[in-house]
């Protein structure tokens, strides 16, 4: 059997406002390219357009720097505002090294920065991420549905590296109507031998195959659909897929 995915980026996306309706926008994108939405489309949108359209963008000038941001500052060569911002959104700091301070976000993420971004917001400005990543994917969801009249899952996407492996890639941050992680627990190999340990983060899997059309450098292409995916509909969100502390090797 043939199988065959594609990936096709939306243009036409204008400069995102705090209180745009993303979900809107897309669809009249979409429109204006001639590109008719079908059922069970896999929408992936960048972080840094939901996080314009929450006004979660900030001057730096609001984040009057503490104590502990001077100090890391001085450590790291930040700017210390910049510190004082990835300390509000962190819950810990996991590792200074260098300019490089990974933390744990109130989400859950283990990421540089707590996820704090400089790029595409203008000099002087910072972007904050989603508070609520599961339900920003929701809420675009709804909208291209409603207007629509299909069922569409959407992927929220960040651009983060990963533990001894060089590179960053995007990574889902939030999803909503598609099953993040495929369980294969109990199916059997090739060879009929039970798979006891199988699971698959599919939200990731799509969410790095969506940058490829994506770029990582601006946000031209800061949405993309993917189809021809056979995903299992559900409303677990990508939270589901940050490990527990219990189930942490490495902490």
């Amino acid at each position: 059997m043939t199988r065959r995915i594609e990936i096709i980026g939306i243009s036409g996306i204008p400069m995102i406002k705090s209180g745009d309706n993303l979900g809107k926008i897309i669809v009249e994108a979409a429109e204006k390219m001639n590109l008719k939405i079908n059922d069970l489309d896999i929408f992936l949108v960048t972080q840094i357009i939901v996080s314009k359209s929450e006004g979660r963008v900030y001057p730096l000038s609001d984040f009057a720097p503490s104590k502990d941001a001077l100090r890391i500052a001085a450590m790291t060569g930040k700017d210390p505002r910049h510190v004082e911002a990835i300390l509000r959104e962190a819950l810990r700091i996991v590792r200074i090294r260098g300019e490089v301070i990974i933390t744990e976000t109130r989400h859950g993420f283990i990421c540089a920065n707590s996820g704090v971004d400089l790029s595409n917001v203008g000099e002087g400005m910072v972007a904050l991420l989603p508070i609520d990543p599961d339900k920003s994917a929701k809420n675009i969801r709804k909208s291209i549905e409603e207007l629509t009249g299909k069922h569409v899952a959407v992927i929220i996407t960040d651009s983060h590296g990963r533990p001894f492996r060089r590179g960053a890639i995007n990574i889902a941050i939030g999803c909503s109507g598609i099953e993040p992680i495929w369980d294969r627990r109990g199916e059997k190999d090739l060879h009929g031998r039970v798979l006891r340990s199988k699971q698959v983060c599919i939200a990731d899997e799509l969410a790095s195959a969506a940058e490829l059309v994506m770029g990582q450098a601006d946000e031209g292409v800061p949405v993309v659909i993917i189809r021809g995916y056979n995903y299992k509909i559900s409303e677990d969100g990508a939270r589901r897929i940050v490990r527990p502390a219990e189930e942490d090797l490495f902490r």
